[in-house]
Parts: structure tokens; C-alpha cells; sequence
């Protein structure tokens, strides 16, 4: 995993059926992007993330940004999300929630709600 500290020049056009022009800096990365995201909040400038599966469509984004480079298995952000949580916590914050029915597998639907919410925030 590469990521610069400092934002890079960023040139991304992508369309459907035709080949995807992926530059940091004006080096050429296309061939070894498989997926990217391109996020931007009102107090902070763009972030593009690279990871390193194909599905970029009709987007272009020319400009600067942080770039992050991934690789494109995600899973280990997950197996690592897991293994943070602590099991404590979790029951008792499914414990407490306020949207718990009675129905069956309500336990089961508030550890899941609740651990969406937790990787919303961190």
C-alpha cells in the first residue's frame, strides 16, 4: 500500500467502452487500477483512492488530490474491523438499543445495526 501525504496531480477520464486514462502526476497508473473512489467533503479538498477491479464508468476527475492506494481485496478491512470490536461493548450497546422488538432474530439485526453504525463512524 502507497500513500502520499501531499496531494498529487490527479487526471482520471473513464467511460464505457473505452480504455480508462488513470495519471498521478502525469505517470500513467491505468494498468494497475482495478477500482478508485473519488470523495470530497465541504472542509476538505478531493481524496482519490486507488485500488489495486475493473468498474470505473463515465467519470472525470482533473485535479488535485491526496491519492491512497489500496490493494482491491477489501476484505481485510473488514476481518480488521471485526477484530477491533469489542465483544462487551457491542453487547451492550445492542443491548441498549431502543429498536429492539421482540421479533425473532432481533439480537441478531441490532448486532448487525449496530456494528453498520460503528463502521460509519470510525
Amino acid at each position: 500500500m502507497s500513500t502520499y501525504l501531499e496531494p498529487r496531480r490527479v487526471r482520471i477520464s473513464a467511460r464505457p467502452d473505452e480504455v480508462a486514462v488513470i495519471e498521478i502526476d502525469g505517470r500513467d497508473v491505468a494498468s494497475a487500477v482495478e477500482a478508485y473512489r473519488i470523495t470530497q467533503t465541504q472542509d476538505e479538498g478531493p481524496e482519490v483512492r486507488l485500488y489495486v477491479a475493473e468498474g470505473w464508468r463515465g467519470v472525470e476527475f482533473d485535479g488535485m488530490a491526496e491519492v491512497v492506494a489500496e490493494p482491491a481485496d477489501l476484505r481485510h478491512v473488514v476481518v480488521d474491523f471485526l477484530g477491533a470490536v469489542d465483544w462487551q461493548r457491542l453487547h451492550e450497546a445492542v443491548l441498549a438499543r431502543s429498536d429492539l422488538d421482540g421479533r425473532p432474530g432481533e439480537l441478531t439485526r441490532g448486532v448487525l445495526a449496530e456494528l453498520t453504525e460503528w463502521a460509519k463512524s470510525a
